[in-house]
């Protein structure tokens, strides 16, 4: 029997590289193919309107057909499969969908039979930590082509650098309670200082203005890379972010990547130590950040 692994992409391009970093693992230890459902995720994403932005990257498996992706009656389909399965035994499911945040473990033993959908984020580098150097491979970046983006790569090539990521997903200065700690930024670049003094920060931001506000340091010393919006460029910033010398991530799956992607043998990346378990953005469950990063 032919197996597949098809992994339903969702969510941002943060999460969408997880949800196929364990996809592609679990589909290379079972000799399965790999086969991207590239559409189901976002038809109703009415709220956030993402769409598909892996054709950015290395990934060569194909896109699933109508008939992979459950049609006709996708959404019924679905349904019926998750809960049917949600009654088997997780080394018998053919249809695995996460529940919760945390890391499971029965998916590193799990070997798919026939054909498996997968569907989660599975933030987690462990699912995919022995196979690194395959993931590295298939998340090289195609590099965007204009000369502003080249022009900034080659600044933060130049030197030292940082690269920071300040995500907003309450407004700034709110009472909202998904944004990082307001003193978090100063504590990690305080801490970025001693250990790699004089380097050049290069902010990136969903709100440019308010982030740079939030590093004290003067103009000479911070860089605001703003020119890359919306959804749609997101990659070129994530590119940029993985050219860096080193990382200061905000409570963002997205810089978790720009990290991820950057590191090399003398990275140094920070990342918010902190633990949110309710609201828009659950931060701090098991094993989302790896032992070597230092959390603040």
């Amino acid at each position: 029997m032919q197996r597949k692994v098809i992994p339903r992409i969702f969510g941002g391009i943060g999460n969408q590289l997880f949800c196929y970093a364990d996809a592609r693992r679990l589909a290379l230890i079972s000799g399965a193919e790999l086969v991207i459902d590239d559409q189901s995720g976002f038809i109703r994403d009415f709220d956030y309107r993402r769409g598909y932005q892996l054709d950015h990257f290395n990934i060569r498996c194909r896109k699933a057909t109508e008939s992979e992706r459950l049609s006709p009656f996708p959404r019924a389909r679905r349904y019926l499969k998750r809960f049917i399965n949600r009654g088997r035994a997780f080394d018998k499911r053919s249809y695995i969908q996460q529940v919760g945040v945390d890391f499971e473990p029965r998916l590193l033993r799990f070997e798919p039979r026939g054909t498996v959908y997968l569907e989660g984020y599975w933030q987690s580098e462990d699912y995919f930590k022995h196979i690194e150097s395959t993931i590295r491979e298939d998340l090289r970046i195609v590099p965007p082509a204009d000369p502003v983006n080249l022009d900034m790569a080659a600044r933060i090539i130049d030197g030292t650098s940082v690269a920071v990521h300040v995500r907003f997903f309450d407004d700034p200065g709110s009472a909202g309670t998904n944004n990082a700690p307001a003193d978090y930024y100063a504590r990690a670049v305080a801490k970025m200082e001693t250990l790699a003094p004089l380097a050049h920060y290069f902010v990136f931001s969903d709100q440019p203005a308010a982030a740079r506000r939030l590093i004290p340091l003067a103009d000479e010393r911070v860089t605001t890379v703003s020119h890359n919006r919306g959804d749609a460029n997101a990659y070129a910033d994530l590119w940029l972010m993985s050219q860096s010398t080193h990382s200061i991530i905000a409570n963002s799956t997205f810089s978790w990547w720009g990290a991820w992607l950057a590191e090399h043998a003398q990275a140094i990346v920070i990342a918010p130590g902190f633990v949110m378990r309710e609201g828009k953005m659950w931060w701090g469950f098991e094993r989302l950040l790896p032992d070597r990063w230092l959390k603040l």
